[in-house]
């Protein structure tokens, strides 16, 4: 690579491209072709974490368009539109999706392709397959697949940065208890204990004080892992049933068209989404102090009959007095929400 900028080390161009916004990299690429390695190098990367210069995103993927991802900037209230994820699955859905060490990873789940004449999902209903995102260089990669194909399970990060995933359901479309860890680091996957029950339902996983939470929608109970080792617990906190988003270690849940916070033993009803009681598909997810409710689709209702996709972003601001308000609506993605996490780039 030849000098950045003549007269100046290299790693000081580095630490001063680290500070420029990440929506920016693009224009940053079009200097020369010594800038463009630098922009899509791992020294970026690190130089933006040493210069304290990482920025939140959300990322989400929706039904239409098949297999596409976004990313949400809401310091410039823009929205970043990345490759298409190459899977072979046509509208890949079901799966799990976290972020770990700067990548995006979305894992295992099925086509929800459905053939109109056989109602046969596309010929795979869940699958192994884990691939990863790098931001820096805006590549796909496939990782080492899963030990058991699975869709519609529980997928979490532990604080080491290891991925767990458990539950859900396998090839054969039956509900399973197996649970495992994939190490991004050594690209490896590991069983561990197994859930103590299972239910035919899909099942979602959050991260609370360090522990990995996972519930099945329609039971009560939770079941908790602190430490691999030991396995998991069963809790029967009787929480409330309904999307769920964790905001600043706290979690928070909306039902019956009202925003809780839901403590260990107890709920506080926090502000009315009264708005979205026609509306399902749609993603919740805590960034910051605030909440944002993502896409998804408004059903019918007496007066009107017609299905609407959306991409609108809604954002409940995390003040004394909480408020609604709108902000940039998804440019590419709208209707049902598949996959949404936050990403720190």
């Amino acid at each position: 690579m030849t000098e950045l900028i003549e007269g100046l080390p290299d790693s000081v161009v580095i630490r001063c491209l680290a500070r420029v916004p990440f929506y920016l990299h693009p224009k940053l690429e079009l200097v020369s072709r010594s800038w463009r390695e630098a922009i899509h190098s791992t020294e970026l990367f690190k130089a933006r974490q040493e210069v304290n210069a990482t920025e939140e995103f959300i990322c989400v993927c929706a039904y239409d368009p098949d297999n596409l991802w976004q990313l949400y900037d809401p310091l410039h209230d823009l929205w970043i539109t990345l490759p298409d994820l190459p899977s072979k699955i046509r509208h890949l859905a079901h799966f799990g999706v976290v972020s770990t060490a700067g990548k995006l990873f979305v894992l295992g789940g099925g086509s929800d392709a459905v053939d109109p004449l056989t109602g046969d999902h596309d010929g795979c209903f869940s699958t192994n397959e884990v691939w990863s995102y790098n931001p820096i260089t805006r590549q796909w990669t496939t990782c080492a697949p899963m030990i058991i194909p699975r869709a519609m399970f529980g997928c979490c990060v532990l604080d080491d940065g290891k991925i767990i995933v458990a539950g859900g359901f396998t090839d054969c479309r039956k509900s399973i208890s197996k649970a495992e860890v994939y190490d991004p680091e050594r690209d490896t996957w590991a069983p561990i204990p197994d859930l103590y029950q299972t239910h035919n339902s899909a099942c979602t996983g959050v991260v609370l004080g360090g522990k990995i939470h996972v519930l099945h929608k329609g039971l009560s109970t939770v079941q908790v892992l602190e430490n691999v080792n030991r396995g998991w617990r069963v809790h029967d906190y009787g929480w409330l049933q309904g999307p769920m988003a964790v905001v600043k270690g706290k979690l928070y849940v909306m039902s019956h068209g009202q925003i809780y916070k839901q403590e260990r033993d107890s709920s506080k009803l926090v502000a009315s989404a009264s708005e979205f009681r026609r509306k399902i598909g749609f993603a919740m997810i805590g960034l910051g102090d605030d909440i944002y409710v993502i896409g998804g689709v408004i059903g019918p209702d007496r007066l009107n009959w017609d299905v609407k996709s959306t991409s609108d972003v809604d954002v409940l601001l995390g003040n004394e007095r909480p408020v609604w308000r709108q902000v940039a609506s998804m440019t590419r993605c709208r209707g049902t929400v598949l996959g949404c996490t936050r990403l720190r780039i």
